[in-house]
């Protein structure tokens, strides 16, 4: 007998390939698995919000967020169970920070001087951003003003405060949260 790979009951259904008994526990099921891609340093903490279509920052119940007021985050689940705005995103700070490279993805795959900046991170946990044409790499970083530079033709910026970037769970590399000194 097959069970339900989020609640464990019997599953009688038609389709044999079926993993969840009901449209609810696949839900429930594809949330913690992108819940157990991101890493525990960044969803044990109350640094959340979700973000509109034009990347403002929102709070679970919709209302207007601010990367500088924590009284507008809530926590990782709170923030995946809503439904506000298009996405989630995470408030850099409390030695969290994110490296920020725009453009750098074509089709999938990162451009060669992507693909060098990226080696310098292994280990690290890298994703890909909402755009699908960037990538985020999150870490430890003590907080410094937000800088931006070029590095040949890859834009690179690094905050890890007063900012929130989106996350997408859309793994580009498996990892931890490391030092991005680097």
């Amino acid at each position: 007998m097959r069970t339900c790979e989020n609640c464990g009951r019997s599953i009688v259904a038609r389709n044999a390939q079926a993993r969840y008994c009901s449209t609810r526990c696949r839900v429930a099921g594809h949330r913690a698995a992108k819940r157990r891609t991101i890493p525990v340093g960044l969803t044990e903490r109350e640094r959340w919000v979700r973000w509109a279509a034009d990347k403002r920052p929102l709070q679970a119940d919709g209302r207007a967020a601010s990367s500088t007021n924590p009284a507008t985050w809530t926590t990782h689940e709170r923030a995946t169970a809503s439904t506000a705005g298009v996405g989630v995103g995470f408030v850099l700070g409390e030695g969290i920070g994110c490296i920020d490279l725009d453009h750098c993805m074509i089709d999938g795959s990162p451009t060669d001087e992507a693909a060098d900046f990226v080696a310098r991170y292994p280990g690290s946990y890298i994703e890909v951003s909402p755009s699908g044409d960037g990538l985020h790499i999150f870490g430890l970083r003590d907080a410094i003003p937000g800088t931006r530079r070029m590095v040949g033709d890859l834009s690179v910026e690094t905050y890890s405060m007063g900012r929130y970037m989106t996350v997408t769970g859309n793994v580009f590399q498996p990892g931890e949260l490391l030092p991005l000194d680097r």
